[in-house]
């Protein structure tokens, strides 16, 4: 049996020897490269320059802000603003006049108009100061305001004025139909109050309003070739009035569409 062996152990190539012993010296080279490498890893880390710090700025960059005195406080302690009681009460004068006269013209249309329906009497009774009765009329009057114009605002006193009105109205009764009258022109005293708004401070005065001047203007006879110009469709010439350059304005009577002659000027 030992003879066996010697002759089984004797018959081992020695290549397969040299294989082993070959892996094994491979296996170390290996594990020196490792370690070579890491050596070479940990010099280069330990070479690189420190990473900025990432600690705060320095205190004076971040040192915390003064703390400053409130709006109101520095006002006061500083310069306070001082404002004028002349200032505090300033309105714009012609703003106010145009507030004033545009609630006259209110006014006087509520004033003058009566159709007899509580909702018309309960406006003007808001208008008028307390205490002044409202406009009374018969059964079945009828007024309408055909235009009112203010046509003057004088101011009587601070945020007080007198504004004069022109009212033109047509009235129908039980019996008539509309019927246009004189113009009236109403005088209206209005005050602007605390509040900022215009009231009617009293009872207005009604007169009948007196037309203004008449403008003088003569229509003379047309030169027959000025006449000859004139389509007759238009209407019946009634004279002319020369200008320069030998130009004319001719008037005519001519027809509207609701059928009423009127005096207007056409050029030949």
């Amino acid at each position: 049996m030992d003879t066996e062996r010697e002759e089984v152990y004797e018959r081992i190539p020695w290549e397969t020897l040299e294989k082993k012993g070959g892996d094994h010296q491979w296996m170390v080279y290996a594990v020196a490269g490792a370690v070579t490498l890491g050596a070479l890893a940990y010099s280069f880390t330990k070479n690189q320059p420190a990473a900025a710090p990432t600690t705060p700025a320095p205190a004076a960059a971040v040192a915390p802000p003064v703390s400053q005195p409130s709006p109101s406080t520095e006002a006061v302690v500083t310069s306070p603003i001082v404002v004028a009681e002349a200032d505090l009460y300033a309105v714009d004068p012609e703003r106010m006049a145009d507030q004033a006269a545009a609630h006259a013209e209110w006014f006087a249309v509520e004033y003058i108009s009566y159709d007899g329906s509580e909702r018309s009497r309960e406006t003007l009774e808001t208008l008028l100061p307390a205490g002044i009765p409202a406009p009374e009329a018969p059964e079945g009057t009828q007024v309408f305001v055909d235009w009112a114009r203010a046509t003057q605002v004088i101011e009587t006193a601070p945020l007080a004025y007198r504004v004069e009105v022109l009212v033109r109205s047509l009235v129908a009764t039980a019996d008539s139909a509309y019927v246009r009258q004189p113009a009236r022109l109403l005088t209206v005293g209005v005050e602007v109050g605390d509040d900022g708004g215009p009231r009617v401070s009293g009872v207005p005065e009604v007169a009948r309003a007196t037309p203004p001047a008449q403008a003088s203007l003569s229509l003379v006879e047309l030169p027959e070739d000025v006449a000859a110009r004139v389509d007759p469709s238009l209407g019946t010439v009634v004279g002319g009035i020369p200008g320069a350059d030998d130009t004319w304005q001719v008037v005519i009577m001519t027809p509207g569409t609701d059928g009423v002659s009127r005096p207007v000027v056409v050029r030949p």
